[in-house]
């Protein structure tokens, strides 16, 4: 009888990670008002799922609109239930899964750039290495003093994880981050973009 239970366990827990995890960019066009982004929230947190990114702005003032790019990671059941809940809150114009949408017209992933501001504090050697080291990875010095140096860089998440891991021993002190912006590659409109799966 154990040996059904565990074989039936066995059996089940294979079901259950049989779907891999995936890195999805939504694309939300919501009317700019009090409320919409607590919504949009409310609608992850209440379902438990995780935001790995968020960033929104007013993008046409005309009409009082606002983007928000979310990234995200879960199952492609997961991902889908998302987009489409996020489709029925009423101040939610229009839902886009980049990623997808990217993958069934054969192009490259989305575009995205994400913006830091990263605070390291040293001398001497150490010094040097940081100003080095933001050369090669492109990154400005926007504040200095004879102490301490902050940088901004803008690049792909990764780009950024890396720069930070690799100034930790050197001084790391804060770091501020913007969130992904994204758009699709090609000359379509967000509109325009067939992200069913």
């Amino acid at each position: 009888m154990n040996a059904q239970k565990t074989d039936a366990l066995s059996a089940y827990f294979l079901a259950e990670t049989s779907d891999v995890l995936e890195t999805h960019t939504l694309s939300i066009i919501v009317d700019n008002e009090p409320g919409v982004l607590a919504r949009v929230i409310g609608l992850f947190s209440g379902r438990g799922y995780n935001i790995d990114s968020l960033s929104v702005s007013e993008t046409e003032h005309e009409k009082h609109v606002s983007r928000i790019t979310i990234v995200t990671t879960g199952t492609p059941q997961v991902i889908e239930q998302i987009r489409h809940q996020l489709d029925r809150l009423v101040p939610v114009h229009l839902v886009r899964d980049l990623t997808v949408a990217a993958h069934n017209t054969n192009q490259e992933k989305p575009l995205e750039r994400e913006l830091a501001l990263i605070k390291v504090r040293g001398v001497g050697d150490k010094r040097l290495e940081a100003l080095r080291l933001s050369d090669a990875f492109k990154a400005t010095v926007i504040d200095a003093t004879t102490e301490h140096f902050v940088f901004e860089i803008t690049g792909r998440t990764n780009k950024i994880d890396q720069f930070i891991e690799i100034l930790t021993p050197l001084g790391l002190v804060e770091v501020s981050r913007t969130g992904v912006a994204a758009l699709a590659r090609g000359g379509q409109a967000l509109k325009d973009l067939q992200d069913e799966i």
